[in-house]
């Protein structure tokens, strides 16, 4: 089968499982809905950055990423659904590289839309407090949240597709996420900036300091991707289904 057959099978599999589409819905609502509370309770800290305020909705919404890419993968080890893909694409780098494709354009379309309608909502509740934004700064902003999110959601498909389970992937890396992370970069200094949610996150700040920059930033949360996605697809072609 070429790459075209098993590009629409897999995003046949995403229309038809109602979970992922879902996934997606509660990225959108959840980062809008707390980016907005996040413009409306403002603030007066002579630190306030207010692009990461109005975007700070991706820190809880990057959990819905997670879970979609998790699941996405983790659906072919039910049922014995992986051997069907398989035998219908013996190919398993073809299929494992339409599925990863499956996972991250539908990822990046909501999470630039979701970036976009999150700096609307909180920059109405800001007011004056956002007016230092430049619209270059705006737009690095939605880009980069939509990047952010993307890459996420594949770290956490080819994390999936080595431990064969939605549940262990998302046991691994919500907490990692919500509460390690914070405790190294408390006790690690700089080294914490180089951590994939830390350095990927750079991108959302208005003002940064450190090693790291936006983009570079999101090159270290792109290599970390990387090796998801390469020891995934190791599994995928070295383990049986």
């Amino acid at each position: 089968m070429t790459s075209a057959p098993v590009l629409h099978t897999e995003f046949l599999k995403f229309r038809t499982l109602r979970s992922l589409p879902g996934a997606l819905l509660a990225l959108f609502a959840g980062t809008t809905a707390f980016s907005a509370l996040a413009g409306a309770s403002g603030t007066s800290d002579p630190e306030f950055d207010p692009l990461f305020t109005a975007l700070s909705g991706v820190l809880p919404g990057q959990i819905a990423a997670i879970s979609f890419g998790a699941m996405a993968v983790s659906a072919e080890y039910h049922g014995g659904a992986l051997r069907l893909s398989l035998a219908a694409v013996p190919r398993r780098g073809r299929w494992f590289a339409a599925k990863l494709a499956a996972i991250a354009v539908p990822t990046l379309l909501v999470g630039l839309a979701t970036g976009f309608a999150a700096l609307v909502v909180a920059r109405a509740g800001l007011g004056s407090a956002a007016s230092g934004l430049t619209v270059a700064e705006e737009v690095r902003g939605v880009v980069g949240c939509g990047i952010y999110v993307t890459l996420m959601a594949l770290s956490a498909a080819g994390l999936t597709a080595v431990l064969r389970s939605g549940v262990a992937t998302l046991s691994v890396l919500i907490p990692f996420i919500l509460v390690v992370s914070f405790v190294i970069d408390d006790a690690a200094g700089t080294v914490a900036d180089f951590l994939p949610d830390q350095a990927g996150r750079i991108v959302l700040h208005q003002t940064y300091e450190g090693t790291l920059g936006p983009w570079s930033g999101l090159m270290v949360t792109a290599l970390w991707t990387v090796a998801a996605m390469l020891a995934g697809a190791w599994s995928v072609r070295r383990r049986d289904a």
